[in-house]
């Protein structure tokens, strides 16, 4: 599937839903892919990407924002504390805030460089034990710590168990958003990115479908 193909398909799903195609975010999900598919991409014109890792992002971004210019860089994979500091240096946008520790330690590390990444609070929407992300019923509080810490959290993000309807999940996530006086849901994938659409989504990670199957290294 081509980059216009999606872009495409995002739009129309954003009208269908009533809403401004212009309000939906197309992020390239470029983990674990070759750099000449990246670099393909980014010759048509894309130029918001998001990564799973730190250390994979500093090896291959720096090298692309000289040849290409600035581009748009989300982290949507778990962040040690460890890698914050790196993170925030190398992000634009932060989409897995999702415990208290790494809360306090952006807020430090913010006071600190005197500049921060734009945050999304990772929402555990189905439970999942082997998932990161704040459950459900502790998001009001983590999100009021990372407001009260002075953080720009911008939105919530969620990833739906597999094999279920994500609709609810989609609906859970606005509605939590809602409540806490937030606009941006990051939700939807490459499989369910138009029902994300069509339940409010600000920004959606697709990567399979545009670059294809991922090659691990």
């Amino acid at each position: 599937m081509t980059l216009d193909t999606i872009k495409a398909r995002a739009a129309q799903a954003a009208r269908q839903a009533g809403r401004n195609p212009g309000d939906v975010t197309l992020i390239a999900v470029s983990k674990v892919q070759p750099l000449d598919r990246i670099r393909s991409v980014l010759t048509e014109g894309q130029r918001i990407f998001g990564e799973n890792k730190v250390q994979e992002a500093q090896g291959k971004w720096p090298g692309f924002r000289e040849t290409f210019g600035a581009v748009d860089l989300h982290l949507i994979g778990p962040l040690q504390t460890n890698k914050a500091r790196s993170a925030m240096e190398l992000f634009n946008t932060i989409h897995t805030v999702d415990r208290p520790k790494l809360v306090n330690t952006l807020i430090r590390l913010a006071q600190d460089i005197g500049s921060c990444p734009q945050l999304f609070i990772q929402i555990n929407t189905g439970a999942e034990p082997q998932k990161a992300g704040v459950l459900p019923q502790d998001a009001d509080s983590l999100i009021r710590a990372a407001q009260d810490g002075d953080l720009p959290v911008v939105g919530l993000m969620c990833i739906p168990p597999a094999d279920f309807d994500p609709a609810p999940h989609f609906d859970m996530l606005r509605q939590i958003a809602h409540r806490n006086g937030l606009s941006g849901l990051s939700m939807g994938m490459s499989g369910d990115f138009e029902t994300a659409i069509a339940h409010g989504a600000t920004h959606i990670r697709v990567g399979s479908a545009i670059f294809g199957d991922r090659v691990p290294a």
